[in-house]
């Protein structure tokens, strides 16, 4: 099932399956989509400590640890909301790959429209940090 949500950051295609976000983007199969997730405690791997309260008081930033795992925690809004009630899913900008947004298409695309008030719109992209062993990298 892939859902059309508009996010905390720009429209998005979410889904428990990272696969299906991919086939709909025509992407490999294997490239890794963000997990979103409504709150600290729902990741499973384990973050430095080092970078623990950074973490938890972001806003809008999408973290990748050093096994590529890449995850970002939506706390405030209808996204947060939406995410507290499916539980975790992986998160894609909903758009065709090396397009920009375009709502008959993500609309088309989708199993599921999850629209608000607010519409659907192409925002600014969260910021992006690589948590490293001894530094910080910032992606985006």
């Amino acid at each position: 099932m892939i859902y059309l949500v508009q996010t905390d950051t720009t429209a998005g295609f979410l889904s428990k399956d990272m696969k299906a976000l991919n086939r709909l983007k025509k992407r490999p199969l294997d490239k890794p989509c963000i997990l979103c997730l409504a709150s600290f405690g729902e990741i499973t791997p384990r973050i430095p400590n080092r970078y623990k309260n950074l973490v938890r008081r972001a806003k809008k930033t999408t973290f990748i640890l050093q096994n590529g795992f890449s995850f970002r925690i939506v706390k405030d809004g209808a996204h947060a909301e939406f995410l507290r009630k499916t539980g975790a899913m992986y998160s894609t900008s909903a758009n065709e790959t090396g397009k920009s947004f375009d709502v008959d298409f993500a609309k088309v695309k989708a199993d599921v429209v999850v629209e608000d008030e607010r519409g659907f719109f192409e925002g600014a992209p969260s910021t992006i940090l690589k948590l490293g062993k001894k530094k910080l990298n910032k992606i985006r």
